[in-house]
């Protein structure tokens, strides 16, 4: 269309061509919207709705109760004392996947020989199921590892830690790791290789030191890819569930139980699904007040 075309478009006539966009807009948009509505909000406000009811799960008859499972949640000891596990756990399992994802993303970005082939190595267990991973480690810890320990006569490796109610929390946490460190790895590589090396080359030339350069430079820029990173290991911290019911499914003595698997207990072991649906909805409302802290505070320190 030449621009004397253009110059004879009436008013009415670019209302019409901006109003048939917006249709088509609306109707591409359309099929995502229902198909995001039927298994997102549909599910969370009939969620909601059967939180404030008794009903089991089974039956087609349930009572309306109101805000009563919400008020027994909070005076049941073994929700808080899963919820209490949780927390411990994300503020273990944070710590652990944040330092060493750095620590190996320096390592994989550094010039060494062969270092293709390492960064291809570190992945592998990425693409592994959790449940997998989960039931792999306890053959291992079990039945691999045990008689190892007995023949050196090392009595730590002499039995199996997951039935230990001092240690077993801490082979959930090597497995998690050791899984769930290559993606937040691959995240602060990319960080890592989207600084400018002048930086680098400036601050050595004043005088900065390794381990100021980090805290100075390579931090600072990496804050955008850390929010990312601890938003995502807290709510897999908050939510854990695969790791456990494959490694202990709670035990020993209960010490190891989530507030996933709690849930998952209520609802299809003990049949109180209405009160599972309230104690998820908690934990969800949980983990969108602590990710909001986070962001909320990273975004204070990250580099413009």
């Amino acid at each position: 269309m030449s621009v004397a075309t253009k110059s004879r478009e009436t008013p009415v006539q670019n209302r019409g061509a901006t109003r048939s966009k917006r249709i088509t807009f609306a109707l591409m948009t359309l099929p995502g919207l229902l198909l995001y509505s039927a298994f997102f909000i549909f599910p969370v406000l009939m969620g909601i709705y059967y939180g404030m009811t008794d009903w089991n799960g089974i039956t087609r008859k349930f009572n309306f109760i109101g805000l009563a499972n919400y008020a027994r949640i909070f005076q049941d000891d073994r929700f808080l004392r899963a919820l209490l596990f949780n927390l411990r756990y994300c503020i273990m399992l944070t710590v652990c996947i944040v330092a060493l994802g750095i620590a190996l993303a320096l390592l994989l970005n550094s010039k060494i020989k062969g270092i293709t082939a390492y960064r291809a190595m570190y992945f592998v267990p990425a693409v592994l199921s959790g449940i997998t991973v989960g039931l792999i480690f306890n053959q291992i810890l079990y039945r691999a590892i045990p008689p190892i320990g007995q023949a050196l006569g090392i009595e730590f490796l002499s039995k199996n830690i997951l039935s230990d109610p001092k240690l077993a929390v801490y082979g959930i946490l090597f497995v998690n790791v050791w899984q769930g460190v290559a993606m937040p790895t691959l995240l602060f590589l990319a960080g890592l290789q989207s600084i400018p090396a002048d930086l680098y080359e400036a601050a050595s030339l004043d005088g900065a030191n390794i381990l100021q350069q980090f805290w100075y430079i390579t931090l600072p820029f990496l804050v955008p890819v850390l929010t990312v990173v601890m938003v995502l290991t807290v709510k897999g911290g908050l939510m854990i569930f695969d790791y456990i019911k494959a490694l202990t499914d709670g035990g020993p003595g209960g010490v190891t139980e989530s507030v996933s698997l709690l849930i998952y207990s209520n609802a299809f072991s003990e049949n109180k699904y209405s009160y599972a649906i309230a104690e998820a909805i908690i934990v969800g409302i949980i983990i969108a007040l602590i990710s909001a802290v986070q962001i909320s505070i990273s975004n204070k320190k990250k580099v413009d």
